[in-house]
């Protein structure tokens, strides 16, 4: 799907004869995913500023490596994008092999949103808490399941960062993506879930599920009242997804600059961060430089689970 986000306002101090000269293109993932959402909420911001419009390439399921590919092959030249989520530095932890390496292939322009998860069970499991479960799991190793998407993917990782930290064995049961893993716990397949707050928090408010914890280090004021998995016998826990925005190797520092001053100010427009909000994400722009140490922390930290659970792709 190609969406067309358009405005022809001049950008301040930025000529045609430099840049940009043409439509910009940001290349993400399905349409109505986070990542989707938050591209198309910053988009008019660029257009306007930049004079130029926007273009949305979504790009679904497997398709996701071939669209980093496009970015990483693109001229470093500012016209061409890719908003994502942490599989893009995380991928090469857990795939042999791979064309692209994402320091030294991509340029990082800002951190986009944060997405927490939610340690959602069905409701006919016993447990209203973090130190229950545990409990729970540790009477019955290896009884217990979750719901899981594709390999690596945020619901994956947190789920193994609980196993490693509460010293317990809840297995995977693998679906197809997030929506067939939360119809798996919704009808009773798996036992939990550590879903998204976009597609579990709807499910909670009509008592289909029953939210134990957030995955945030603080409370989240996307799921007011739950505590955190942090506060709530595993100190320390953490486990968001994340979604940045990336240009190709080698684009101009002054390109990179501009691109992130527009979609900072775009994120911290109260009426973005309330859709935000709305949709189950935060705003939280960085620096270009702020990003790169994001995502230095990131493979740092998840390397470990991903090797102790030995989470590999095909």
């Amino acid at each position: 799907m190609l969406g067309l986000l358009c405005g022809w306002s001049s950008a301040q101090n930025i000529t045609q004869e430099t840049w940009p000269n043409r439509p910009i293109r940001i290349i993400t993932t399905d349409p109505g995913g986070a990542a989707d959402i938050a591209a198309r909420l910053i988009a008019p911001s660029l257009s306007k500023s930049f004079g130029q419009p926007v273009y949305i390439d979504n790009r679904s399921g497997s398709g996701s490596i071939t669209a980093i590919e496009t970015v990483v092959n693109s001229k470093p030249d500012g016209h061409t994008l890719l908003l994502y989520g942490s599989p893009v530095w995380l991928m090469q932890l857990m795939k042999s092999k791979l064309s692209w390496d994402p320091i030294r292939d991509l340029a990082p322009v800002s951190l986009v949103i944060t997405q927490p998860n939610v340690l959602a069970v069905h409701p006919s499991l016993p447990v209203k808490s973090v130190q229950e479960l545990i409990t729970l799991a540790k009477q019955k190793p290896g009884e217990l399941n979750y719901s899981s998407g594709s390999v690596g993917a945020s619901n994956h990782l947190a789920a193994e960062l609980f196993n490693s930290m509460a010293k317990v064995k809840i297995e995977r049961v693998p679906y197809k993506g997030g929506g067939a893993a939360l119809l798996g716990v919704l009808t009773n397949q798996t036992q939990l879930i550590f879903g998204t707050t976009a597609s579990v928090k709807p499910q909670i408010e009509t008592g289909k599920l029953r939210a134990i914890a957030v995955t945030t280090k603080q409370p989240s004021m996307l799921l007011p009242g739950v505590p955190t998995i942090s506060s709530s016998g595993l100190p320390d826990y953490e486990a968001l997804t994340l979604y940045a925005l990336f240009a190709p190797a080698k684009t101009p520092k002054r390109i990179v600059d501009l691109i992130n001053q527009e979609v900072v100010d775009a994120l911290n427009k109260p009426e973005v961060r309330q859709s935000l909000i709305k949709s189950g994400n935060e705003a939280t722009p960085s620096t270009p430089e702020g990003l790169a140490k994001i995502i230095d922390d990131d493979i740092l930290r998840w390397g470990k689970i991903i090797r102790e659970a030995n989470i590999t792709v095909d």
